[in-house]
């Protein structure tokens, strides 16, 4: 058996050094191992020996297999290492080459002009609110004391479904769903798309607003204006603007103003003033609608549009090219996706198309 034994190893470990690949090398392993290998073989005669030819025959056995197992498996390690070096090797690249060119996207002037506005307002305190674009006559007019007659009703106006569901002319219907479900004091700001039958140069079918609510027990006018007039230095992001406030008529406020804005943004499009949005106290009887005790409760609301902001902080002359996506009208006046406003860090300084 140990002549044998020696025999086997002065063949295989010679053959496992001089295998030159994985595939000889496995070849090796199963000419000695395997089911008719030479080892094998050795292991079946074991069967004839006596129980202490046996024991001293199987401790030969297994030292050798596992001296060749061994080699077989540190050969194998060498090939392999050699295999993934060579393959590194054909396989390389130059990592001082330039990458390859990429289009990256831009950021919508509206979503900025959005985010912007949210920033400033998350920073006096507002939370956002949100609501359903299809609404519900009680949620888009009645609640907020619009009287049948009033031409925001008419067909000219708004769009209506069969069932006599609307397309929102306002985010107002937010505020009316927030005071029927949460309980003063509401401090919200109500971004996103509205729809009103309309198209020219500044108007289109879907536009977007932004509209704030404050109900508490001693809010008033000078809030709202305060509240204003600190929004739109933050938004422009400049000191040199001026705000006038006119007497107005809206159902859901009493008493109702429209805001004009003047300054730097007014002279750049080569006016004195401009109009910016409606705002006013919050009517009683639209508290009443929603439960609310108007003898204890009081605020403000106010709306304005998303697009003539980003218009006019942009220097964008017409709003329909925002919803033809055009992609060159995109990459002009479009932000970069790391450009995300904060009032520490700037609105939008580093990107996008500015108002000098």
């Amino acid at each position: 058996m140990q002549e044998k034994l020696n025999k086997i190893k002065e063949e295989v470990l010679p053959a496992i050094e001089k295998a030159g690949n994985l595939t000889d090398l496995d070849a090796v392993r199963v000419g000695v191992v395997g089911k008719n290998g030479t080892l094998t073989a050795l292991m079946k005669e074991l069967g004839v020996l006596s129980v202490e030819e046996k024991k001293q025959a199987g401790i030969l056995l297994n030292a050798v297999k596992t001296e060749i197992m061994t080699a077989i498996a540190s050969k194998k390690e060498a090939l392999e290492t050699a295999e993934l070096n060579k393959r590194l090797e054909s396989e390389s690249m130059d990592v001082t080459l330039p990458c390859r060119p990429t289009h990256q996207g831009r950021i919508h002037p509206i979503t900025q002009a959005t985010e912007e506005a949210l920033a400033i307002f998350a920073q006096m305190g507002f939370e956002m609110a949100e609501g359903p674009d299809i609404e519900d006559d009680w949620h888009n007019f009645e609640a907020l004391n619009t009287p049948k007659e009033h031409p925001a009703r008419q067909m000219q106006a708004t769009f209506f479904f069969p069932n006599k569901n609307l397309l929102r002319t306002q985010t107002s219907g937010v505020q009316i769903r927030t005071m029927e479900n949460k309980q003063p004091p509401i401090r919200i700001v109500c971004p996103g798309r509205t729809y009103r039958r309309d198209y020219d140069a500044t108007h289109t079918p879907m536009f977007h607003q932004i509209e704030g609510l404050v109900i508490d027990e001693k809010t008033n006018l000078a809030n709202l204006k305060s509240v204003l007039v600190e929004f739109f230095k933050l938004f422009f992001e400049t000191d040199d603007v001026s705000f006038r406030f006119r007497t107005s008529y809206f159902p859901f406020t009493e008493p109702s103003y429209e805001m004009d804005l003047g300054g730097v943004m007014a002279r750049n499009i080569g006016k004195e003033w401009l109009e910016m949005g409606g705002c006013g106290m919050v009517d009683p009887r639209v508290l009443e609608n929603c439960k609310l005790d108007p003898k204890k409760y009081q605020g403000f609301a106010f709306g304005f549009g998303l697009d003539r902001l980003a218009m006019m902080k942009y220097g964008i002359k017409d709003l329909r090219p925002m919803f033809e996506a055009d992609m060159k009208w995109i990459k002009h006046y479009g932000f970069v996706p790391q450009d995300i406003p904060s009032i520490t860090n700037g609105l939008s300084m580093n990107g996008g198309k500015k108002c000098d």
